[in-house]
């Protein structure tokens, strides 16, 4: 059974959209403010085409400060956080000794000796603790900070109405700032594909702050968006999601769970030519060595793939679909799979079968499905 130990200073809020709240990350999260077809699919169009607010509070946020904060950053993740200027971001995975992923992250430099890394489901804050241990260094699990993500085309201008600049804000980019009267951090990221901004503020004002987002940029068709929505934006977009994608969901049957960056496609978020970092040699070993890959398929036709859904290839199965979405909107089914490497190849043609035995022909193909060139994302001014 799941233990919430962890409260949104929101969940009156999601409690009175309808929202019943379930664990993530030991929060109470609002998954769904109701379980419609209808509700789904107005929450995915507001953030694909105009802007959806959610609370992603759920994400844990801790900050190490310290002459040895980066050192210790640098350990734990598998970037070069040297590059890392003051008021910059960066998106960044962790490994196990065994160069396996046990977490991703994204680490914030707010000042010199000031970080903060922002992490999920997985062991990021054991991993830091571990590091830290000895060093000097404070680090502090900060669940006072609030998150909430403005997601969509339309967040930089509903954001440009109250914050000089912000269209400067590079992806990425941090900005100090205030919002409404309340002081926040806001940061380009997100986990949607779009152009997205993170509100980050104390616990004490986000209720005040979701109130006047909604209130103010009514007109503008930004609305609550239930967190279950980011399962299917981020499938669009090659967003993964542990452990849901993860051999902790789908073992293997013969040995450990562990996934290795090059099976999961995240090796790019290893800087080049580090050492150093935990799992460093395994992870480099393990090249050339993946027992599978991370993939997508397109189906025929608009039926949605199941969680689980068989990939069958000639008949047999050889792989699993993590998470299948279906947009009217971008007119696709598609899916993200767990797939033999031989069959990671665009244009392979497999086959879904969903739980309830029907099957439908796919074929392999790269992701993202969306924004393939990440231009949307990124975009500037």
């Amino acid at each position: 059974m799941a233990i919430i130990y962890r409260t949104s200073a929101l969940a009156q809020r999601h409690a009175e959209i309808g929202g019943e709240l379930e664990d993530w990350n030991g929060m109470g999260t609002a998954w769904f403010y109701d379980h419609s077809d209808e509700r789904a699919d107005a929450d995915y169009m507001a953030v694909r085409t105009k802007a959806g607010l959610m609370d992603v509070s759920g994400l844990k946020k801790v900050h190490l400060v310290g002459p040895h904060a980066a050192a210790v950053i640098d350990r734990v993740t598998t970037r070069n956080v040297d590059k890392i200027m003051p008021g910059r971001a960066v998106y960044a995975c962790m490994l196990n000794d065994e160069g396996k992923f046990i977490d991703d992250c994204v680490i914030y430099r707010l000042s010199v000796h000031h970080w903060m890394v922002v992490h999920g489901a997985g062991t990021g804050h054991e991993s830091l603790a571990m590091a830290a241990y000895g060093k000097n260094v404070a680090m502090m699990f900060d669940d006072n900070l609030h998150d909430m993500s403005l997601q969509g085309p339309l967040a930089v201008d509903f954001l440009a109405k109250h914050v000089p600049g912000i269209r400067d804000l590079a992806y990425f980019g941090i900005v100090q700032t205030k919002l409404f009267g309340k002081p926040v951090m806001i940061s380009r990221t997100g986990y949607t594909g779009e152009r997205g901004y993170e509100i980050f503020c104390e616990a004490r004002h986000a209720m005040a702050l979701w109130d006047a987002i909604l209130a103010d940029g009514k007109e503008m068709g930004i609305r609550p968006v239930q967190f279950s929505t980011l399962d299917l934006l981020r499938t669009e977009s090659y967003l993964l999601f542990f452990p849901g994608d993860n051999s902790e969901t789908f073992p293997f049957p013969d040995e450990p769970c562990g996934d290795t960056l090059w099976e999961l496609g995240l090796d790019f978020t290893v800087s080049p030519g580090k050492t150093g970092f935990r799992g460093a040699e395994n992870h480099y070993a393990l090249k050339g060595k993946e027992r599978f890959k991370i993939y997508g398929v397109k189906l025929e036709g608009m039926t949605k793939a199941d969680i689980g859904a068989t990939l069958l290839k000639e008949g047999k199965p050889v792989g699993v679909v993590t998470f299948g979405m279906r947009s009217p909107l971008n007119k696709h089914s598609v899916g993200i799979a767990r797939m033999p490497v031989d069959c990671a190849v665009p244009g392979t043609r497999m086959t879904v079968r969903n739980k309830d035995g029907v099957e439908m022909p796919c074929t392999a193909e790269e992701m993202p499905f969306y924004d393939k060139d990440k231009l949307i994302r990124s975009a500037k001014g």
